[in-house]
């Protein structure tokens, strides 16, 4: 029986195998040390052998950098939305920051025009006090106001009270160092007015709404246009007569509803008025301390 591990040796085609290995291994050695020298002695000799190797790896080189350069225009333009997103809320913050900075601006701008006008008024026509209003009634039937300054001011019932716009109301109680404004706007308000323009005569009654009725005196055809200015005629004592009080936007039968020109919810500073009693001292003097007048 034939041994089951035979050695290359009693096999012609595992010697010539083996002996096949030992030369090419050889042989590429030698070739390897001849293309070594032939590289160090002359540097140039492979370079048209370097440049078909350049020219066959072009194009999966090109595949490759066309691919790299796709990710990284992909990965740009969503970094450029990203940063385009936090950037248009900067803008928008800063967008709204600018509104509400123009805002305050205009607030001041508007409060330093009621002061100087306020400021004219006083230097002109010596009022008893001006004073800020703090609260008034905006949802009641009956509408008043509370103004800062009292008895100890010099205020006392029945002092008309105006702001730069117009007509407030008149005093109706008075403390220390407040009074409780009844405003033209309240049912129980009841001002004898005239039209600006030709002295066409009325009363104006309060309606509890904010608004005013404007009721002719003399009835007939009503000669009142929307957008009429009516002022204070001064008829009856009491208010002074030129001061604006409401503007026709309604015409009615008899005349017309008016919008109240000066806001107490707008109002922020008031001034207090002596009562006006032309018949007492010839014409237009003030008389201090006369009652009121419905």
């Amino acid at each position: 029986m034939a041994p089951s591990d035979r050695r290359p040796g009693f096999s012609r085609r595992a010697q010539y195998t083996t002996f096949l290995s030992y030369t090419a291994g050889i042989a590429g050695a030698i070739v390897g040390v001849v293309l070594l020298i032939v590289s160090i002695a002359n540097p140039g000799a492979f370079s048209s052998l370097r440049g078909l190797a350049a020219d066959a790896a072009e194009a999966p080189g090109q595949v490759t950098a066309d691919g790299r350069a796709a990710s990284q225009g992909f990965l740009g333009s969503l970094a450029g939305y990203v940063r385009a997103g936090s950037q248009n809320a900067e803008l928008r913050r800063e967008l709204q920051e600018a509104k509400v900075r123009l805002a305050e601006a205009e607030a001041i701008a508007d409060e330093n025009r009621r002061l100087h006008a306020l400021l004219g008024l006083a230097e002109t026509e010596q009022p008893v006090a001006v004073t800020q209003l703090t609260s008034s009634t905006a949802s009641s039937t009956r509408r008043f106001a509370t103004i800062g300054a009292g008895a100890a001011d010099g205020v006392q019932v029945g002092m008309p009270v105006r702001s730069q716009d117009g007509l407030v109301g008149r005093v109706l109680e008075v403390g220390r160092s407040t009074a409780r404004v009844l405003l033209v706007t309240d049912t129980e308000s009841l001002v004898p007015v005239r039209r600006a323009r030709d002295g066409v005569p009325a009363f104006a009654t309060g309606r509890g709404d904010g608004t005013l009725q404007i009721r002719l005196i003399n009835l007939g055809i009503n000669p009142l246009r929307k957008g009429d200015i009516f002022v204070t005629s001064g008829s009856g004592g009491l208010y002074r007569p030129g001061v604006a009080i409401a503007a026709l936007t309604r015409l009615t039968r008899d005349g017309g509803v008016a919008r109240v020109l000066s806001d107490p919810a707008a109002t922020e500073y008031v001034v207090v008025d002596q009562i006006w009693a032309p018949a007492a001292r010839q014409g237009e003097q003030a008389v201090p301390g006369a009652g009121p007048q419905r």
